[in-house]
């Protein structure tokens, strides 16, 4: 009888889990980016656990189309759409994935279902002098990385002498063109349509879309390679979501819908063709000996604001300390104040405020952006390093040098200071390997620095082993030697001490 239990037990356990199995089969989970916004993928506003968009709705149909329950949707940044789906976090990456030969080389690509052109946007005052990127010499245009736009402006940077500037997103671009930071703006027309319609909602006409198209491209669905049956399966339910106009209807729900997108399903449903394939716009990506110099210069950029940092952490460091131990009671209240507001709020967000919350105040450059928000951070633990140093002097000894007659200035100067720097040298070290570290946060505001122009190559890749072990061992060419040498210091300077 036990064993008669037994048995059942395990018959229900199996058909329980073959039914879970089931069950989670019958969903297409796809990705997306929803930080991307609309029309594509938003968070919806009377309800932020769900998604709407164009795509959800393609994603929806497709899932019908497939005899799927339903679809679910799984969030991912957009650039890394295509390793996710390789890795198997979802079954197809939509969020305005752009159709190029790397992709088509690497995944399993669906047939194109919406055409868009890449478009220049300059402010309202330069579009009677801007008419094209041949009127750009010498100047600055903001895109989206990984994207067939920002390989564009690489492709005729050397002829044009344009100066590609990319962004981890597609908003900042335009609030930069606005603030003068940029020359130009070259992405899809949909973003660069939704940033104008943002903009003229606040009653502002700051920048115009140029109507000559610099180029046109597609997107697509990305699965993994393994899957190109289930993508010959998508496909046929994109032709008939073609033919009974319910993919037209999505467009028109999200004001997308123009006569390219009416040629568009006329290429795919004609007998013999194949749709566009965006070959024109996006090359084969290069090796990693032709990145070298990208990574070199990069790692440069790094090391050079890595320095000029922790230089100016250090200066700012010792007054804050020296207020906080010699000054006055409201000195030492506001350095105090100044420490802790610093240390208890996120480096990402201090880069964010001091680069764009300033910009109605003082436009500064990327790059002084970045040295001043890196400084002024470790300018706060820096002083707590150094008053932590100069307290941990014995006391005995200062109390010795007033005997002596000498003025605290004479103290500090020849008892206190020489005992802390050996003390505060390893946190220091310490402190500049990690600011070395955390200077991969100023790509967000456009510093192409290591860690960023990794990602770059990574992505063009597709790939992170070769670039990956790159980076790293850059970083650690840069920090070993530093960390030696303060090795090399505190046991040379312990033993004068001794």
């Amino acid at each position: 009888m036990n064993g008669a239990g037994a048995a059942i037990g395990c018959v229900c356990c199996i058909a329980l889990g073959l039914l879970t199995q089931h069950g989670q089969s019958r969903v297409l989970v796809w990705g997306g980016d929803a930080e991307g916004g609309a029309p594509f993928v938003e968070a919806d506003p009377g309800d932020p656990s769900t998604v709407r968009g164009f795509d959800v709705e393609v994603a929806a149909r497709i899932a019908g189309g497939l005899s799927r329950s339903a679809a679910r949707f799984v969030q991912v940044q957009w650039a890394n759409i295509d390793q996710s789906v390789e890795r198997g976090d979802f079954t197809l990456g939509l969020s305005g994935v752009e159709d190029t030969p790397v992709r088509r080389a690497r995944h399993a690509v669906t047939l194109p279902y919406f055409e868009f052109r890449e478009v220049l946007a300059v402010r309202t005052e330069d579009r009677d002098r801007i008419r094209g990127l041949h009127d750009l010499r010498g100047r600055r245009v903001g895109t989206l990385g990984a994207t067939i736009a920002y390989a564009l402006l690489l492709s005729v940077r050397d002829s044009t002498g344009i100066i590609p500037v990319s962004y981890d997103d597609d908003v900042h671009p335009y609030a930069d063109l606005v603030a003068g930071r940029l020359d130009a703006v070259l992405l899809d027309h949909i973003i660069a349509q939704r940033a104008l319609s943002r903009t003229a909602s606040h009653g502002d006409e700051a920048f115009v879309i140029l109507p000559a198209a610099v180029a046109s491209g597609h997107y697509v669905g990305v699965l993994a390679r393994r899957d190109s049956a289930l993508r010959d399966s998508i496909d046929a339910v994109l032709r008939e979501a073609m033919r009974d106009g319910s993919l037209e209807q999505i467009f028109r729900r999200w004001h997308v819908w123009d006569d390219s997108q009416g040629a568009l399903f006329e290429r795919v449903l004609r007998p013999g063709t194949t749709a566009g394939r965006d070959g024109d716009v996006a090359a084969a990506p290069a090796g990693a000996i032709a990145y070298l110099p990208s990574l070199a210069r990069a790692a440069a950029v790094t090391l050079l604001l890595s320095v000029l940092s922790m230089s100016l952490a250090v200066l700012v460091g010792l007054g804050l300390a020296s207020g906080r131990l010699y000054g006055p009671l409201p000195l030492r209240i506001v350095t105090t104040g100044y420490i802790e507001l610093v240390r208890g709020t996120p480096l990402l967000l201090q880069l964010f405020v001091i680069y764009y919350g300033l910009a109605g105040i003082v436009r500064l450059p990327a790059f002084l952006a970045a040295l001043l928000a890196l400084g002024l951070n470790y300018a706060a633990y820096e002083a707590e390093i150094y008053r932590g140093a100069l307290e941990a002097v014995p006391r005995p000894q200062l109390e010795a040098g007033r005997t002596l007659g000498l003025s605290e200035a004479q103290i500090l100067r020849l008892v206190r200071a020489p005992q802390a720097l050996r003390y505060a040298l390893a946190p220091m070290t310490n402190d500049f390997v990690a600011l070395l570290k955390d200077s991969s946060l100023v790509s967000v505001i456009t510093v192409v620095e290591l860690t960023k122009q990794t990602a770059i190559y990574a992505t063009n890749v597709g790939n992170w082993v070769v670039p990956g072990l790159l980076c790293a061992i850059v970083y650690l060419a840069m920090s070993l030697p530093l960390s030696r040498l303060a090795r090399r210091l505190e046991r040379r300077w312990g033993g004068r001490s001794s």
